[in-house]
């Protein structure tokens, strides 16, 4: 009979432990709840409706749908615009992160100047350090396409030409480089010092070095960065909209509607469009399959980029 008479109370010591446990995960749960979940299934549901964010939304089937994917004739230009970005942007970002981590912890003196030179440009608000990139890179005003007169260099119109606006962006996120600067440095100063001694003793040089220990250390940081880099840059907006306004010259007004991409919807990205769509056409249908999309990308990017990760984990055990 003990037995029996335990069961009630190890089912009530079970059911406390849950209670605690959900009571631990309750700020993760709301979170999660109210700031994923509920604007996840409110898009889903948005994407199917017709909506003005005024009246009241009515049921359109896969009108929104056909409408960004057959009709939109800037989805095309937009979605390239964003891709390039991720896979321009996120790559060198990482590698030249990498490498001035590498360098200032190489630095025997003055370490702390060359970490903090590094770093500030990262604190400069976006909106600041664009406006400042834009009148430096300016083609008729601007000193660096001065110095690069004087130095018998043809200079680009950066900002104002195509085929040079998104690699000018590009120069604007490396020059903030700095948190991925200091996460490498952490990353590198934790490698064993015991493995770089083993690797000097067998006579290894400095590329088999950072091949066989420094790179097998540092990998799942490389990993975080290049994660959280995608969905970062998936979401580019300010940098851009905020250059492509000031490279056209456009003076806007209060209560007046930017359309983004200048020069030449180069740089246009889908979070643009979103904005556009849902806050300045009030086509809130539209926007929410336009996120959508970008939500599939993202996540489809991610979990192909962890796969690789376990795969080459896999292969490595």
């Amino acid at each position: 009979m003990a037995p029996l008479t335990a069961a009630p109370a190890l089912r009530r010591k079970a059911v406390r432990e849950r209670l605690r446990t959900l009571g631990f995960l309750s700020p993760w749960l709301i979170g999660f709840t109210v700031f994923f979940g509920y604007p996840l299934i409110a898009t889903v549901y948005f994407s199917f409706m017709h909506y003005n964010q005024i009246e009241t939304p009515t049921f359109v089937g896969l009108r929104n749908w056909r409408y960004v994917f057959e009709q939109m004739p800037l989805f095309g230009p937009a979605l390239w615009n964003t891709l390039w970005l991720v896979v321009v942007m996120v790559a060198l970002r990482v590698v030249f992160g990498l490498g001035i981590g590498l360098l200032v912890t190489k630095v025997k003196t003055g370490v702390g100047f060359f970490r903090t030179a590094f770093y500030l440009p990262y604190l400069a608000p976006p909106v600041a350090a664009t406006v400042a990139f834009v009148f430096l890179l300016n083609p008729g005003t601007g000193p660096v396409n001065a110095i690069l007169g004087n130095l018998g260099i043809h200079a680009p119109n950066w900002f104002n030409d195509p085929a040079w606006a998104k690699p000018s962006l590009v120069m604007l996120s490396l020059w903030g480089i700095g948190d991925l600067m200091v996460i490498f440095m952490a990353a590198l100063l934790d490698v064993p010092r015991e493995q770089y001694e083993a690797a000097e003793l067998d006579g290894a040089g400095a590329p088999a070095t950072f091949r066989y220990v420094t790179w097998p250390s540092i990998t799942p940081i490389v990993m975080f960065a290049v994660v959280t880099g995608v969905v970062q840059t998936m979401q580019y907006y300010t940098q851009a909209l905020v250059a492509g306004k000031l490279a056209s010259g456009v003076s806007v007004g209060p209560g007046s509607v930017i359309q983004p991409g200048y020069p030449d919807h180069s740089t246009l990205t889908v979070p643009q469009l979103v904005y556009s769509l849902g806050f300045q056409n009030f086509n809130t249908g539209a926007a929410c399959v336009l996120s959508l999309v970008l939500f599939a990308i993202a996540m489809a990017v991610t979990t192909l980029l962890m796969r690789r990760r376990a795969g080459l984990l896999s292969a490595e055990d």
